[in-house]
């Protein structure tokens, strides 16, 4: 929704064509269903070559959209801040409709009878709502490590998983995003489990498709020499992917390792179980 706080837009226009370029984008991501941030509007230019790659440049584009957004420009449900989120506990307006969310939200375990787990595990909190749109409909664990995790989530994921089970991890392509692969694998064998962690995005072919904007390698990181001398004094960063290549990359990587069958038989049971709870209901 567009919503007026400020009568003028004070800007240049060399900025009101960046805010109509902006809108552009936010309407064709909208159309797919998708709602950006700051950060992933940020690379959508720079790869467009609207703007440079530049740490000025990333201010200078939020000022814009404020300005935008309060002179009621650019949609405000067009941009999210994923992490300042508040929380409510649940309600409901009476008893009937509290039955009626229980049967919308009645879920089995899709992943039941499996062979193993798969969880996705990803670098970034600002790309989890991208992610969780696949792995909610697959009913697979989303965890955000946030750099490198507490023992206290390890010791979690080492009560949850085992031994052949899998972790599909999705980080920046820089030097502590890369150490992240090794370092889950390790900690995981101190707690004596053996997990498959498997490196989905983002890597050196996924780089060279899509060429997004580099970073130069954060040479104070402890992890950039080893970095450097693989792959360079260059740095790319996840959110620098589009939204629907996220999550192409995400769905393929579970459907090549589940039983497909076992998950659709779940899905009827689902729906079965559905039908006999509204008829209860009506009872």
């Amino acid at each position: 929704m567009k919503q007026q706080f400020d009568e003028k837009l004070r800007l240049s226009n060399a900025n009101k064509e960046i805010l109509e370029t902006i809108n552009n984008i936010l309407e064709e991501y909208k159309e797919d269903g998708y709602v950006l941030t700051l950060r992933q509007l940020y690379y959508q230019l720079v790869s467009k070559d609207i703007i440079p790659n530049k740490k000025n440049e990333y201010a200078k584009l939020s000022n814009i959209l404020k300005k935008g957004r309060m002179a009621g420009i650019v949609d405000w449900s067009s941009i999210e801040d994923r992490i300042r989120k508040p929380k409510i506990p649940y309600w409901s307006h009476d008893v009937d409709g509290a039955i009626d969310d229980t049967i919308n939200q009645y879920r089995l375990d899709r992943m039941a009878h499996q062979e193993n787990k798969i969880e996705v595990w990803v670098e970034k909190d600002a790309l989890s709502n991208v992610l969780y749109r696949v792995t909610d409909k697959y009913h697979i664990k989303l965890m955000v490590n946030r750099g490198y995790s507490s023992v206290s989530a390890m010791y979690d994921a080492y009560l949850r998983l085992n031994d052949n089970d899998t972790i599909l991890y999705f980080g920046d392509h820089d030097p502590s995003g890369m150490d992240m692969i090794r370092d889950i694998k390790d900690r995981m064998l101190d707690f004596g489990l053996n997990i498959n962690v498997v490196p989905i995005a983002l890597t050196m072919q996924q780089i060279r498709k899509f060429n997004p904007p580099p970073n130069p390698a954060k040479t104070t990181d402890p992890r950039a020499k080893w970095y450097i001398k693989k792959f360079g004094d260059t740095s790319w960063e996840l959110d620098a992917l589009p939204p629907r290549e996220l999550i192409s990359l995400v769905e393929n990587a579970i459907l090549e390792r589940i039983d497909i069958d076992l998950y659709e038989e779940q899905l009827e049971k689902e729906k079965e179980d559905i039908i006999l709870l509204r008829s209860i209901m009506k009872k």
